[in-house]
């Protein structure tokens, strides 16, 4: 009989909660899938034997200590934390027992902002890795020698796997069920959770409003808003310059500076995201998705979807369609 995978999960005080349940219901649910036999034995690893209290107050009960966990690592899954002001909780004890765990790991995950604790440990070094969309600058900036993602809902280099945003823990342990048993018990898994046997790994994180930063000047903030809101309209350089009482060499410049990227490539980002959303919610046709978000054909529409999101409109509906 097969051993089954031993998965250690960290848990720590304040361990977003979802972060650690999320992988575990995929692996409990991959073991009921795969009648009589059982490929996961998932293992809560904390600081001290008893309980954990998480983030939401519930609190877990811990299987093991740090100390008691030994070499025997098929996957490590590494949780993360923030502060009353956001940012990711480092540990450094913690840190050093993810350091030497990992060693003994066949592979080693980490959810969400879990990521910063990879990185101080020294696990990402040369790595491209992603995390939650709003601590990706973070991540960068602590530790330049990790080639941050922040769009991906998942990455892996090598054995080590980033997962992004809270509820993207399910994706990535279902990627990890799929790698272990194959597409066909990751597919069995999926129906079971409700899931996406495949949230695209290239799938944006997050929508437009969310990626763009509050710029410094107001009027730049409200261009924004109102091409989010008017994506019909022309909005060309030259028109939006011109809304602005600029010149449009003098607009492209500002506008550049405040947000990082060229007026085109916004308002080209904020056309597709309304376009997903149609394709996700309406039966439109893509001509009539393509006119309603300001792309005038379902070519410009296939063309742009293919620049960003890497699929087709009809692939994206296909896979994310809501409506009944």
């Amino acid at each position: 009989m097969a051993v089954p995978h031993r998965v250690v999960i960290a848990v720590f005080p304040d361990v977003d909660l979802l972060d650690v349940t999320g992988p575990a219901e995929v692996f409990a649910v991959a073991n009921r899938e795969m009648s009589g036999r059982t490929p996961y034995r998932v293992l809560l690893a904390g600081p001290d034997g008893g309980q954990v209290r998480t983030s939401a107050g519930v609190r877990l009960a811990v299987d093991l200590t740090f100390d008691q966990v030994g070499d025997r690592v098929d996957t490590l899954v590494v949780p993360g934390a923030v502060d009353g002001g956001g940012a990711p909780v480092i540990d450094p004890e913690l840190v050093d027992w993810i350091a030497d765990t990992a060693r003994h790991a066949r592979r080693v995950t980490s959810v969400c902002v879990g990521a910063h604790l990879l990185a101080a440990a020294g696990l990402l070094a040369g790595r491209t890795a992603t995390t939650h969309w709003a601590t990706a600058d973070r991540l960068a900036a602590d530790h330049p020698d990790v080639v941050v993602d922040p769009d991906p809902i998942y990455v892996r280099s090598g054995n080590v796997w980033t997962g992004a945003g809270i509820s993207a823990c399910m994706d990535l342990a279902l990627a990890l069920v799929a790698e272990d048993h194959g597409e066909r018990v990751a597919l069995a898994v999926a129906r079971q959770l409700v899931m996406y046997l495949k949230r695209q790994g290239g799938q944006s994180q997050f929508s437009v409003p969310l990626w763009q930063a509050p710029a410094e000047r107001r009027d730049i903030d409200e261009l924004r808003a109102w091409v989010t809101a008017n994506l019909s309209a022309d909005l060309s350089a030259a028109a939006l310059a011109e809304r602005m009482r600029l010149s449009e060499r003098h607009f492209a410049r500002i506008f550049r500076r405040e947000t990082g990227t060229t007026p085109a490539a916004f308002v080209e980002a904020a056309r597709v995201e309304a376009a997903r959303r149609l394709l996700e919610g309406t039966d439109e046709s893509l001509e009539r998705v393509a006119a309603a978000c300001g792309l005038r054909s379902a070519e410009t529409l296939h063309r742009a979807f293919r620049r960003r999101l890497g699929t087709t409109p009809a692939a994206y509906r296909r896979r994310f369609r809501t409506a009944a």
